[in-house]
């Protein structure tokens, strides 16, 4: 498994905006994990009233509404996304990784406490999944935007199941962006330029596989054509003094104050 990040590998990553971190997490982490987000969904374990949660909906349109609620709605393994998993003590464990805190180290400084716009699963349930356009993580509603993302693949991702798909050194520049959305997305017409102009590829992983991105870097995925989930899991992570529109913070994952599993 992945102990450490060289000096080569970040250089890398400053390059192309994206850095395969290989396998994160033994055998027992990587069962542990699918379990639990298994038994989320279908609501064996305590309801978090906190967690945001989202069904997927039956088009893969990402334009269409999607029942959305806070805390568990329904048992079905159909969830598109599911947020704050901080407050889960298994997933708040993998997030604490030391290779996490080292990147978290490179990226905002050795000392800077640290924490996570959002710890999110996301999910393609088997012959479903939701069509993810080409667009850059740049949060308008933050003051400042995040740096790094690890992408966790908790099943074997790949084209056919609907992997991520990136843009290398896409990050270097940004897309404009409506003020009013969380993301800067292309349109079909400037998604077409760029793929043909640019080179992109797709980020197949074996489960327990991960992938650390560039916030800026474009990326999109497709739908799950298997008969087979296809779960990852995404963590932002950003300096803690990072504030929302209304003076927000997030929840502290590494520095004073940070989340512990025993105590969650």
């Amino acid at each position: 498994m992945v102990a450490g990040i060289t000096d080569e590998q970040w250089a890398l990553f400053e390059n192309e905006g994206f850095l395969r971190l290989g396998k994160v997490m033994d055998d027992d982490e990587l069962t542990g994990l699918q379990q639990r987000i298994d038994d989320i969904m279908l609501g064996n374990v305590k309801v978090y009233d906190q967690m945001f949660m989202q069904l997927d909906s039956e088009s893969g349109d990402y334009s269409e509404k999607r029942i959305t609620t806070r805390g568990h709605r329904v048992s079905t393994l159909n969830y598109r996304k599911i947020q704050d998993l901080e407050f889960d003590s298994l997933f708040l464990s993998y997030m604490q990784k030391p290779v996490f805190r080292e990147i978290c180290a490179r990226a905002y400084g050795p000392e800077t406490p640290i924490s996570c716009y959002r710890a999110m699963f996301m999910n393609k349930p088997a012959g479903k999944g939701t069509h993810l356009p080409w667009h850059q993580d740049r949060f308008s509603i933050l003051d400042t935007d995040p740096i790094v993302t690890v992408w966790t693949a908790l099943d074997q991702v790949t084209v056919e199941n609907g992997c991520v798909g990136i843009v290398p050194r896409s990050h270097r520049a940004t897309f404009d962006q409506d003020e009013s959305a969380s993301f800067a997305f292309l349109t079909d017409e400037q998604a077409a330029v760029v793929l043909a102009r640019e080179r992109h590829e797709y980020l197949e992983m074996e489960a327990g596989e991960a992938a650390l991105l560039h916030n800026w870097l474009l990326h999109g995925s497709g739908m799950n054509k298997t008969e087979a989930s296809r779960r990852g899991f995404s963590v932002c992570y950003m300096d803690a003094a990072t504030r929302s529109e209304t003076g927000a913070n997030f929840s502290v994952i590494f520095g004073e104050g940070a989340l512990t599993p025993g105590t969650l």
